[in-house]
């Protein structure tokens, strides 16, 4: 492997839109809060220990993954032999490495939400991943609490809590369905994943409950006074596409992830929309 492939193979494996859109969120929740520009040292000090975290925990991943993804994703950067297990091993140390150097400058609040992150992003392959439904209210939780993360680096963590619900909700419906897809390999590799402890269907049902609950609870800010009209006028769409992607997941899962996706990021600009919007 030459220089270039190694390094778009060390580049793959942080997932870069992953780890740009973490960051965002991260952002996002930091400007729910109010603080975003005012604090403007620790909001980037947030996004980027967001973003070297979100890295770190994609690299590790791999590396614990790697023989699932030869079945999987043979195309990923270990299996197809880019970057060696033992290098994506020591990428991730260096991302984590950065992470916490960044975490440290934050408000105590802010860096406990960054440890527990780490120690999640860390043991998430090894010990929760397996676990029919562990996993995925792991990478739920780690999915919610970049707002979280970003409000508390401002000092206002509170602002962030009903967004970061509703995308826990959301991210453990798209963590279902991206277990749908990857059954095979994980069967064969003995891991019991919800899907294959309860079945695909079931699963998706399951994922599609707690979905129709976050577009439920998604007028909350708006009836609760925190955001006016504008809020709800943004986050409607929102909840149209991610109940067309439930239904779609059960015909076609890598679509309704991907339309999952889709509606998550609409509805963190519904939550900005409702920051901006005159009250």
């Amino acid at each position: 492997m030459t220089v270039a492939e190694t390094g778009r193979g060390l580049l793959e494996l942080t997932r870069p839109v992953n780890t740009l859109a973490a960051g965002a969120l991260t952002f996002i929740g930091a400007f729910v809060a109010g603080g975003a520009f005012d604090h403007g040292t620790a909001t980037a000090a947030a996004v980027g220990a967001t973003w070297f975290a979100t890295a770190g925990g994609n690299a590790v991943n791999d590396y614990f993954d790697r023989d699932i993804d030869r079945i999987n994703d043979p195309e990923r950067a270990i299996p197809r032999g880019a970057v060696s297990a033992r290098g994506a091993l020591a990428f991730s140390v260096v991302l984590f490495a950065g992470a916490t150097v960044l975490a440290v400058t934050l408000p105590v609040l802010a860096l406990a939400i960054a440890a527990v992150n780490l120690v999640g992003l860390v043991t998430y392959t090894q010990y929760f991943k397996g676990l029919p439904g562990a996993g995925n209210a792991l990478v739920a939780y780690l999915g919610g609490s970049t707002f979280l993360f970003g409000a508390a680096a401002v000092g206002d963590p509170l602002a962030g809590a009903v967004l970061a619900a509703l995308a826990a909700l959301s991210t453990f419906a798209r963590e279902v369905v991206k277990d749908v897809e990857d059954v095979a390999g994980d069967r064969e590799e003995g891991l019991r994943t919800l899907p294959v402890a309860v079945g695909e269907r079931r699963a998706l049902k399951i994922g599609a409950g707690l979905l129709v609950l976050a577009v439920a609870a998604s007028p909350l800010p708006y009836l609760a006074g925190t955001f006016n009209w504008w809020y709800l006028a943004a986050v409607l769409p929102a909840d149209a596409v991610m109940l067309a992607a439930a239904a779609r997941s059960f015909g076609d899962p890598a679509r309704g992830q991907a339309l999952l996706k889709v509606g998550q990021l609409l509805a963190a600009g519904a939550f900005v929309v409702g920051r901006l919007a005159p009250t």
